[in-house]
């Protein structure tokens, strides 16, 4: 499964490169980068302009391939980074890059135009990180039904009124204020909380609010379904997900991809949302994060995907998916400016 990286989310099992293999890794990264081709030592000597001698690059590259950070994809080839080697590199040797003012400025007014609908917001975020970094732009929204309740209590607000606070497992909180129709104690409310926390807690939303409206458990006792009753009645219906997703002509550009059996796969999977959808809204919440390599779907395994997820209660994310030796500088830092402005705006 693959696992979100952060820039600066340093582990003690990574490798300690020295300052040569550090030079050698960063000027591969760089030419493979640029061409999608395997890097050899002649072309980090004529290209990079490493000082080293072509025995002192070779040596390098061997102990690179050594520790996992480089591959070979043919004996006689040279090499590419590997996907623990991007892992590596975002979080170890990323620097986000400083975006131009002029580039913030076309992200906040494209999106301010489309604030009024949530739907055409999307859209135009999936399209403008598409337009800004050439790979595939994602957004969606989810509804949290399918999330797991973790925790429930109720507290009072006065005779009548009292606050339903439901914990998600995913660790957003929804709260439902319930309107009753005979006045509860505060003792009486605790005792139905405990009754509803033994009835509901670890099914998903969507099992929750069936069972306040129907389970027969929770109208044998008067206050009890008291409770039940107005939460069910307060539940605000289902909001629909929304998926978009632009640029597949940008993706189908691509090296890796122009002209090869991986694509129809790859764009099936993006049209389909599973797995995609849930890696690009777990995360934490207003961060951007890299999924270097997604071994979630064989179709995704040579993608790497930046996503933020958008903070607050409505669930959801932006993101751009693209092959392996995506420049993660750019792509993050543009990710993280159109996730935080889709936020605010959301």
């Amino acid at each position: 499964m693959s696992h979100p990286a952060f820039p600066g989310a340093v582990s003690q099992q990574d490798p300690e490169l020295t300052s040569r293999q550090r030079e050698v890794f960063v000027a591969l990264v760089t030419l493979h980068g640029a061409s999608a081709r395997p890097v050899g030592s002649e072309a980090l000597a004529q290209h990079a302009r490493i000082p080293l001698s072509p025995a002192s690059i070779r040596s390098s590259l061997a102990e690179l391939e050594e520790l996992g950070l480089l591959a070979r994809t043919h004996p006689s080839a040279g090499r590419v980074p590997s996907g623990s080697g991007y892992d590596f590199l975002v979080r170890h040797l990323l620097t986000p890059a400083a975006l131009p003012p002029e580039l913030l400025s076309q992200v906040d007014e494209t999106l301010r135009r489309s604030a009024d609908d949530v739907q055409h917001l999307l859209g135009e975020a999936s399209r403008l990180l598409s337009e800004l970094t050439h790979q595939l732009g994602l957004a969606l929204t989810a509804p949290v039904e399918h999330e797991h309740l973790a925790s429930l209590e109720l507290e009072p607000l006065d005779a009548q009124r009292a606050l339903m606070i439901l914990g998600l497992a995913g660790g957003t909180v929804r709260t439902l204020m319930l309107e009753l129709d005979s006045p509860l104690e505060r003792g009486e409310l605790e005792e139905v909380a405990a009754v509803l926390r033994e009835r509901l807690i670890g099914r998903d939303l969507t099992e929750v609010r069936e069972r306040l409206a129907a389970d027969p458990e929770l109208v044998r006792r008067s206050a009890v379904r008291l409770v039940a009753h107005s939460a069910a009645a307060r539940w605000a219906p289902l909001q629909p997900s929304a998926r978009f997703s632009a640029g597949a002509g940008h993706i189908a550009e691509q090296p890796e991809f122009a002209g090869r059996p991986e694509l129809g796969p790859l764009l099936r999977v993006v049209e389909n949302g599973p797995p995609l959808d849930r890696l690009m809204i777990d995360g934490i919440e207003g961060h951007p994060a890299v999924r270097v390599g997604l071994d979630e779907d064989a179709a995704l395994s040579s993608c790497s995907l930046v996503s933020f997820p958008l903070p607050g209660e409505r669930r959801g994310a932006v993101g751009v998916l693209g092959p392996l030796r995506m420049d993660y500088a750019r792509v993050f830092s543009i990710v993280d400016a159109v996730g935080r402005r889709v936020a605010e705006l959301i």
